[in-house]
């Protein structure tokens, strides 16, 4: 997670952070909608007047949980990126190593995004607005470094991409530990393997 900056250190702040980080923990351990607000005051020690001041409807703090989660994915990426600058493939590579470490972690249960996408079908839902944006952010990424690589159609073969670390986010829970890591790296090298532009005759 993110590190707040010196202007959110205030009391406010700091209750606005212990509600958000009680419902972020409770709603991706039970499902955000089998979590009520006033389960999230009563374990983050608050009182509901409090949760509404900073969170309009639960909804909102639906919302702010997955752009809470959007902040830490990104962040993580780009550390990784800054690690391996002119070189898209062992990027690439990086990014398959720490996705599946994420997905080996102990009381893993499936990416966010895609768990509240699943939760709430309405295309207008705030928090569903931030599933999508994720999801398309995370298919712009791939296709940028896939075009670094040479390869057409950087688009497609971005899909293919995405469309399997999103299956290794779903599967990962039914695969052994030690095995979603392996699988994802294999099966991504196998796709840009099959699309690399043939060596010059």
């Amino acid at each position: 997670m993110p590190k707040r900056s010196a202007a959110d250190t205030s009391p406010q702040a700091d209750v606005r952070e212990r509600i958000l980080e009680t419902a972020s923990s409770l709603f991706y351990e039970l499902g955000a909608r089998a979590v009520g607000v006033d389960l999230v005051v009563a374990r983050a020690g608050v009182a509901k007047t409090s949760l509404y001041r900073y969170f309009r409807t639960k909804d909102d703090l639906v919302a702010a949980f997955l752009q809470r989660e959007d902040e830490d994915f990104w962040a993580k990426w780009d550390s990784v990126a800054a690690q391996h600058p002119g070189a898209p493939l062992r990027e690439l590579e990086a990014h398959c190593d720490w996705i599946g470490e994420r997905l080996a972690r102990p009381g893993y249960r499936g990416c966010p995004q895609l768990n509240i996408a699943a939760e709430f079908p309405d295309e207008t839902h705030p928090a569903r607005q931030v599933a999508i944006t994720h999801k398309a952010e995370l298919r712009a990424r791939l296709e940028s470094l896939i075009a670094e690589m040479g390869i057409r159609p950087a688009s497609r073969v971005a899909g293919q991409v995405a469309l399997l670390i999103n299956g290794a986010f779903v599967s990962a829970q039914i695969l052994q530990p030690d095995e979603a890591s392996d699988l994802l790296k294999q099966a991504v090298m196998a796709i840009l393997n099959a699309q690399a532009p043939a060596p010059p005759v």
